[in-house]
């Protein structure tokens, strides 16, 4: 009579006890991925010191000293080279952009965790304003606005678009294991929700109704809490890897474009 309960619980521990050793590598599936050439199809190859010592690589496209400059930090299994599409929407208002990649993704030296994310993204935001005369506007994708909104909210950047935000990575997570302990698990929680209030510029939310991997309720629950000025569009027909459009495109133009009245 005991031993399934007993075989079952077994077997229970044993997955708790993967999910926990592996979830790093669910977390950042674009880590270790195969390095980026040097001659990019777009932009110029740019490296960052970290002040731990990392090594971080970039794409980086300079608009006019006059128009804001895009600063990207994109998604969990994603890389800086699939972002031409947005570097030439951008080039052609005179808008530049800076995409890097996180420690330990293709290029960059190191191992991803929230802490050194968090790191990657403030020293790309000094590398860039030593850099160049434009306010600078942080753009975080999915996982990236975690990244995105721990900088804006420890650097002045100009205004903040979140495109497929989460409440925090906690929730999200609890939401996709729920028969998991996720709380105390999860190694890198990234709380959106503690960091929101700290980011008071312009904010833009842009969410696909149709998103199953960051559920549009975490974006809109990470809404609500933010302080004004804030603004959110809903794509009814996209997903979560599929909202960039054109008309996404043309609506983070429209907000970059917006806040140029800003920049000294």
């Amino acid at each position: 009579m005991l031993i399934l309960p007993l075989m079952a619980l077994i077997a229970y521990m044993a997955l708790v006890g993967l999910v926990y050793l592996s979830q790093r590598a669910l977390l950042y599936p674009g880590a270790g991925a195969t390095p980026i050439a040097e001659h990019a199809s777009w932009g110029q190859t740019i490296h960052i010191k970290t002040p731990d010592g990392e090594t971080l690589q970039g794409l980086y496209s300079q608009g006019d000293d006059d128009k804001p400059c895009v600063l990207l930090f994109f998604g969990n299994g994603d890389r800086v080279n699939n972002y031409e599409f947005l570097a030439q929407a951008l080039a052609t208002r005179s808008i530049g952009l800076l995409v890097i990649s996180y420690r330990g993704y293709p290029g960059s030296t190191g191992s991803p965790s929230e802490q050194g994310l968090q790191t990657d993204g403030i020293a790309a935001f000094d590398w860039l304003s030593a850099r160049t005369r434009s306010k600078i506007v942080v753009l975080g994708r999915s996982l990236g606005t975690g990244v995105a909104v721990n900088t804006a909210g420890k650097r002045p950047a100009a205004g903040v678009i979140l495109v497929s935000p989460y409440l925090s990575v906690l929730s999200v997570a609890q939401t996709h294991y729920p028969f998991l302990p996720v709380e105390v698990l999860l190694k890198d929680p990234f709380r959106s929700d503690l960091n929101i209030g700290k980011v008071r510029q312009p904010k833009l939310f842009l969410h696909g109704r149709l998103d199953d991997s960051i559920p549009l309720s975490s974006g809109e629950a990470l809404y609500r809490i933010a302080p004004e000025p804030k603004r959110m569009l809903i794509y009814d027909s996209a997903g979560h890897n599929d909202i960039f459009s054109d008309s996404m495109v043309g609506d983070v133009i429209g907000f970059v474009e917006a806040l140029k009245g800003n920049v000294s």
